[in-house]
């Protein structure tokens, strides 16, 4: 059943670096149609609280150059909905922006905070494990995020410790690591009391607020001061003016690591950020080498690859073992498909030498 205190806030700010040059700076992965469904990656997101919450408690959250994008994919969403960034800095800001003008209009407000470009492959499970979430939010003073079952040693993604509770589904979470080495990984693995994080974040608004208050207070009391003004015509040079005096961090440094009331609901309901074309590669469906080919190509004794192209191009590759070939619009890009330090390489790179056009 809809909760008319339910709000989802959707962050959709970030330009998705790794997975350039189909992610580019005027068109980021979340407005991409990357699994090939006829939706894009926001559009599934939004679509997958649309039993959860009403879609006039839907808030995205993103940089003003893409406020535009967000209305043409998300046309239901009124102007109020769309929070726009003046500058990116960060979660915890965007995150406080959000609360701090929901705060203004329901002193009541539960709150589901979420990447836009994830994808969630069982629905009914991931509204199960939100409503779990949603109810034990409403009813204390927790923050709570959600962990993934890990199903294999990924370096790439941070990990949540809890401490085991059969009682109780919602876990208190015992530590964050980010990012592990391989070997350290695969002990968390092994342990069993290790989930991804995957940054999805649920918590009462007065919660939240508290959060702030205690462990980011100069920013607590930058959006505070707008109570008045959120909603109301002077709001956007208000959040202008608070934005050039945030510093630039995370929700999980800001907050998370530091508060002793984080708990954690571990699931698994087919979850992935689809943060590199190596995650895409895994999502894929393969051919009997390996490879996802998404063009108009001729393979020679190549595996392991990932090649996208424009179907009225022929790319003809040989001898590649686990590539990437991307040709997209002004952009070719040939390198280690796993490398994804490379492609902030490649992204420094290009602002050294100017040429900003291709980013």
């Amino acid at each position: 059943m809809i909760n008319q205190d339910t709000y989802v806030v959707i962050m959709a700010g970030g330009v998705g670096s790794r997975f350039w040059p189909y992610s580019r700076n005027y068109r980021p992965k979340q407005f991409l149609d990357v699994l090939d469904t006829g939706y894009s990656l926001i559009q599934l997101t939004n679509n997958r609280f649309k039993s959860i919450c009403p879609q006039e408690n839907v808030y995205v959250v993103t940089n003003s150059s893409y406020v535009d994008l967000v209305k043409e994919h998300l046309p239901n969403l009124s102007d109020h909905q769309i929070l726009s960034e003046p500058m990116g800095r960060n979660t915890a800001p965007c995150i406080a922006y959000a609360s701090y003008k929901i705060a203004a209009k329901n002193k009541n407000a539960n709150i589901i905070v979420t990447p836009s470009d994830h994808t969630v492959f069982k629905e009914k499970e991931f509204e199960e494990v939100i409503l779990t979430a949603v109810e034990s939010a409403a009813s204390s003073d927790r923050i709570i995020t959600i962990g993934i079952k890990p199903n294999r040693p990924e370096t790439g993604y941070g990990y949540i410790q809890f401490l085991p509770d059969l009682a109780d589904q919602v876990k208190k979470v015992k530590t964050f690591t980010e990012k592990p080495g391989i070997e350290l990984a695969k002990k968390f693995l092994d342990s069993g009391d290790f989930v991804w994080n995957a940054g999805i974040f649920i918590w009462n608004v007065n919660t939240i607020q508290s959060a702030f208050e205690k462990f980011l207070p100069d920013m607590a009391e930058l959006f505070a001061q707008g109570e008045s003004l959120y909603h109301s015509p002077q709001e956007p040079n208000f959040i202008k003016d608070v934005y050039y005096q945030c510093k630039n961090i995370s929700i999980d440094y800001g907050v998370m690591e530091k508060a002793s009331n984080v708990y954690v609901v571990q699931a698994d309901f087919g979850w992935s950020d689809i943060g590199s074309w190596a995650t895409l590669h895994d999502m894929k469906k393969k051919d009997e080498n390996n490879n996802v080919f998404e063009a108009t190509i001729l393979a020679y004794d190549t595996k392991n690859c990932i090649v996208k192209g424009p179907k009225d191009k022929l790319i003809i590759v040989q001898g590649l073992d686990g590539y990437l070939v991307a040709d997209i619009d002004n952009v070719l890009v040939i390198c280690e498909k796993n490398d994804e330090q490379q492609f902030r390489n490649f992204s420094a790179d290009i602002k050294a030498h100017k040429m900003l056009k291709y980013l």
